[in-house]
């Protein structure tokens, strides 16, 4: 396409006296003097046959028509100076936009990251984070790293690994859980799918005498874990992405009880092509997502069950039936000791 002669000058004028209203302050910006800047702006107007400015006493007003031209030129110069930016050490610097949950952001991917930077010097990464809604287009994301069965529609997703649930506490908490019923008397925290806790229970092979929902919900995994850390339950969560206060004992897992609802997926709208750095994450977070040890397979929905045989539940039931008997034989010595001194 050939194009006429731009009057990038005139245009550059026009984009810094419109930003400050002002000749005086655009030509201190630009390094030149007022009447250049007002000339080339009138050089400008009289190319385009309009009036861009009203000439006031104490400043300039855009007309209509210099408020009609004022976006496009702002985001052409915009879009020019992000582009030279990105030229950097004889090489362009692609950037990457990407979405992700929180929880994975700050659980799993923040400590990988500078070997993806190591790996990739050239791509910059933009990293905005979210409670797992995010509309890739409306945000502009070029991807997106969501938990979900993979079913979203108008996008491709690629499987990541699991994240099976799992009871998460302080070591406080724990030394007072010995068997699954024992969580009743806890409150329960778990995020807005209200079936985590019963499924949960199920795979446990415990009936839950009471509703699940009297718990606290959270919008976010994070929160829910700083809550649990706190003391003020007992969190429902995916140790996978709280291994670092697992391993230094701030949280503990009592029970080896695991129930799956979904897993992590890093997905991108069907209708827009892969740019070459959206390619390279891709295959540098799939080759880091196998190699993590802690990672479960997508393929694991299965609920697996406590190692505890149902010997070990009866007997965990029979404890607290003796504590129980054990607590009310000493209120009723209190009782009679209390009796023969009133006597």
């Amino acid at each position: 396409m050939v194009r006429p002669y731009l009057p990038l000058n005139g245009l550059r004028a026009f984009e810094a006296a419109a930003r400050h209203q002002s000749f005086t302050r655009a030509a201190i910006e630009l390094c030149v003097s007022q009447p250049a800047v007002s000339h080339q702006v009138k050089r400008l107007e009289d190319r385009l046959d309009v009036s861009l400015f009203k000439r006031l006493p104490r400043g300039l007003m855009l007309t209509a028509e210099g408020e009609a031209l004022l976006p496009i030129v702002r985001e052409s110069f915009d879009q020019m100076a992000n582009m030279l930016e990105r030229f950097t050490s004889g090489y362009v610097r692609e950037v990457l936009t990407l979405g992700a949950v929180g929880t994975f952001a700050v659980g799993w991917l923040l400590p990988r990251l500078a070997q993806f930077r190591e790996r990739y010097p050239h791509i910059e990464l933009r990293l905005s984070t979210n409670n797992n809604r995010v509309d890739l287009a409306a945000e502009g994301l070029d991807c997106a790293i969501r938990f979900g069965n993979g079913a979203w529609h108008g996008l491709e997703a690629t499987p990541l690994f699991g994240a099976p649930l799992a009871v998460l506490c302080v070591p406080e908490i724990a030394e007072q859980l010995s068997c699954p019923q024992d969580l009743f008397g806890y409150t329960l925290l778990r995020s807005y799918r209200a079936d985590e806790w019963p499924a949960w229970f199920a795979a446990a092979g415990v009936k839950s005498p009471l509703p699940v929902s009297h718990g606290m919900i959270f919008d976010s995994s994070l929160a829910m874990m700083e809550a649990a850390l706190q003391g003020t339950g007992v969190a429902l969560a995916p140790p996978v992405m709280f291994d670092r206060g697992l391993a230094c004992g701030a949280i503990q897992q009592p029970f080896d009880v695991f129930v799956s609802k979904g897993g992590y997926w890093l997905t991108r709208l069907k209708s827009r092509d892969e740019t070459p750095a959206m390619a390279s994450f891709k295959k540098w977070l799939t080759g880091a997502a196998a190699l993590s040890k802690d990672s479960k397979p997508l393929a694991c929905h299965h609920l697996q069950r406590v190692q505890e045989a149902d010997c070990g539940l009866r007997s965990c039931v029979g404890r607290r039936l003796a504590r129980q008997a054990a607590s009310r034989r000493q209120r009723a010595r209190s009782f009679r000791q209390s009796s023969a001194g009133a006597m």
